[in-house]
């Protein structure tokens, strides 16, 4: 048996450093036993998923040195590694498991699944929904198909007592409680697959033998082995790696430390540093050693080393480590030669100039216009905010606001940032020139600077929302009865 392994991101947003994490133990797994390591792209939600995000999973995987045999890229036997590309297939098989009585197609409304939650509630019942739950009347099925109505397809899962075991490499024999697992939605009204029907499809037509995944991905086992059993196919053998964490030992999250591999890359950490440290994750080196290349650890893979602690994700070590191979694996022409590749290189100059040109007597007056460019975290403090107007409880709503709006933005051009930042301002009944000035001083420390906006779209969306959130951090933060409050005054902006 050929081992392979893959990863599937999903691309509606920055690329994710959890996602180097399951790419890296994949990869090294699939290469400590001989095999082949896939890269697959769950793009099925199609009202969030961007070309742009694709493109830099793609970049940002490949700029941490990862490798992978077959993808949408690379191409290979399996494709196509789109999911978007693949739809008639899983029609297919939704459609086969309805002839198998197997699934279901379940018309029932948004409104009417929550008068069933409502009702098991108060009931006293905290058991998942199932069949018997849904079904309609043939009568009623017949009059909603002739009328045209939207329509679901659910899967079939076992009802009253009884436990899926689920083997797992690292945890053993893990028993889920069937009345916790709900009727799931295979193929949804748009005709786009859920995840369990998607990656149970793919998973076996790609060939893939070992799945790797996060832990969070427990609690849906028992309906990715139903869906195997029935398809009559074998399933894969499951790991399910522990998540990683922010030191308080919550989940990993961007509110808390910054999540997105782009954010490091443009902060000026080393590939090999980021990999060596999300290496280190869970699994340890057999002679303990903290630093080791990428291809000490495929040497050295074994996954029975991996912890089942929760992994601490913490940029403080993070960046000692990265010093570490400043200092000991790059001498001063490599290390010049990276100091350009990062930053200091033709492309960006002259997208600084045209700016700093406006402002500049001297040449000595360029690097404190630009300076903060080429800069990491910011040494503002509330006193940066002193110039600002509105008490700093409005200022730091809206340096939320301004946060959220550059969260869910997707194209990340200027225009579109100014388009965004100006509605807000407009509809919070703020001059546009004050509710950018605390967007200044959060993006560039100063209110005298250049165009925020162009600022913005030179730093990128993942330092550009970084330095946003450092800034309300700076002021107090929000505690989580005011972000309540700012959710739902957002909202009805």
């Amino acid at each position: 048996m050929t081992v392979r392994t893959r990863v599937a991101p999903s691309p509606t947003g920055d690329p994710h450093v959890g996602t180097a994490y399951i790419a890296l133990f994949n990869m090294c797994f699939a290469r400590a036993h001989g095999g082949q390591f896939i890269l697959r792209i769950e793009d099925t939600d199609q009202a969030r998923s961007t070309p742009e995000s694709e493109q830099a999973i793609l970049d940002s995987l490949n700029w941490l040195g990862l490798q992978w045999d077959e993808g949408p890229d690379a191409g290979g036997d399996h494709g196509p590694y789109r999911q978007s590309e693949r739809m008639a297939i899983y029609e297919k098989y939704a459609r086969q498991l309805v002839d198998q009585g197997n699934a279901f197609v379940c018309y029932r409304t948004a409104e009417e699944l929550n008068e069933l939650r409502e009702a098991q509630r108060a009931a006293g019942s905290s058991n998942a929904l199932k069949a018997s739950d849904l079904r309609l009347p043939e009568e009623e099925v017949a009059k909603r198909e002739a009328a045209g109505e939207p329509y679901v397809i659910r899967m079939i899962v076992p009802e009253g007592e009884g436990a899926c075991v689920v083997e797992d490499m690292l945890r053993g024999t893990i028993e889920l409680d069937w009345s916790m697992v709900d009727a799931q939605i295979l193929l949804k009204s748009d005709g786009m697959p859920t995840y369990h029907l998607a990656n149970v499809v793919d998973d076996h037509l790609m060939g893939i033998t070992h799945v790797l995944r996060g832990e969070e991905w427990i609690n849906s086992a028992p309906k990715h082995k139903l869906l195997y059993e029935y398809f009559g196919w074998e399933m894969p053998q499951l790991c399910h790696l522990p998540l990683l964490r922010n030191p308080d030992k919550s989940k990993l999250s961007k509110r808390k430390n910054p999540t997105s591999i782009l954010y490091y890359q443009r902060m000026g950490f080393l590939p090999e540093a980021l990999l060596n440290y999300l290496g280190r994750m869970g699994w340890s080196m057999p002679d303990e050693s903290e630093k080791f290349s990428l291809q000490q650890m495929q040497d050295n893979f074994d996954i029975q080393r991996v912890s089942l602690g929760g992994p601490i994700f913490d940029v403080e070590k993070l960046s000692w480590l990265n010093g570490l191979w400043i200092r000991e694996d790059l001498d001063t022409q490599q290390l010049a030669q990276r100091l350009t590749e990062w930053a200091f290189n033709e492309e960006n100059l002259k997208k600084v100039l045209p700016h700093a040109q406006k402002r500049m007597e001297t040449l000595s007056d360029f690097a404190p216009l630009a300076s903060f460019l080429v800069s990491g975290t910011l040494p503002i403090t509330e006193d940066s905010f002193a110039a600002v107007k509105g008490e700093r409880e409005d200022v730091v709503k809206g340096l939320q606001f301004a946060l959220w709006r550059m969260e869910a933005l997707q194209q990340w051009n200027r225009d579109a940032i100014w388009s965004e930042l100006k509605a807000v301002a407009d509809a919070h009944g703020v001059k546009v020139k004050d509710f950018l000035a605390p967007i200044f001083v959060a993006i560039a420390g100063t209110t005298a600077s250049f165009s925020v906006v162009d600022s913005m779209e030179m730093l990128g969306p993942d330092m550009s929302r970084a330095r946003l959130r450092h800034a309300i951090t700076v002021l107090g933060g929000v505690s989580k009865k005011a972000m309540k409050r700012l959710e739902k005054e957002y909202q009805a902006l």
